[in-house]
């Protein structure tokens, strides 16, 4: 059987957010059990130059759902707008992007395949075919991001591990 678009994308960013999504409520709920300031664990970084949990969260809904839906567009630009600043908010963020995966087709994103695609910032723009800016581009950046965010949470003492980050697997039916 050969792997599609959608079999390579949309799948994996699901399972990867759901995972996220465990991943928020454990940070919630951890916060509460220890007193820990909500805003804390938001705003926390690995390091100074690093962005914060909020950024690493709202980044994996940019280069999953947003990355589709930019690919539909020809054009994606990394978006300014400032992170939610609570997990209701980060949660809703995140709910929304699977929402809007679970409205896409394999027969949608399959229909991507071939299409020209341009990344741009400020003044740099870079060519890509839709599948390689999802598969070069932005699953990589998926990836970074919500390791990111687990690493940031696990720093911060939040009690997670690997299945958690696994999220739940695709086993054989």
């Amino acid at each position: 059987m050969a792997l599609t678009l959608y079999d390579v994308t949309v799948p994996s960013f699901m399972q990867t957010l759901r995972a996220l999504s465990g991943l928020l409520d454990k940070a919630e709920a951890h916060c509460a059990e220890k007193n820990v300031s909500p805003a804390a664990c938001i705003s926390a970084r690995l390091f100074d130059d690093m962005q914060p949990f909020s950024f690493q969260v709202a980044q994996t809904v940019s280069h999953s759902a947003g990355a589709i839906k930019a690919v539909q567009a020809g054009s994606f630009s990394p978006d300014p707008t400032p992170p939610p600043e609570s997990f209701a908010g980060l949660k809703a963020m995140v709910a929304e992007s699977l929402a809007q995966l679970g409205r896409y087709t394999p027969a949608d994103v399959n229909a991507l395949e071939g299409r020209d695609m341009l990344f741009v910032f400020k003044d740099r723009k870079l060519p890509f075919t839709a599948e390689n800016f999802l598969l070069s581009f932005s699953l990589p950046n998926f990836y970074f991001h919500v390791t990111t965010a687990y690493d940031i949470l696990r720093h911060n003492g939040v009690a997670i591990g690997k299945r958690d980050f696994l999220g739940q697997l695709r086993l054989k039916q």
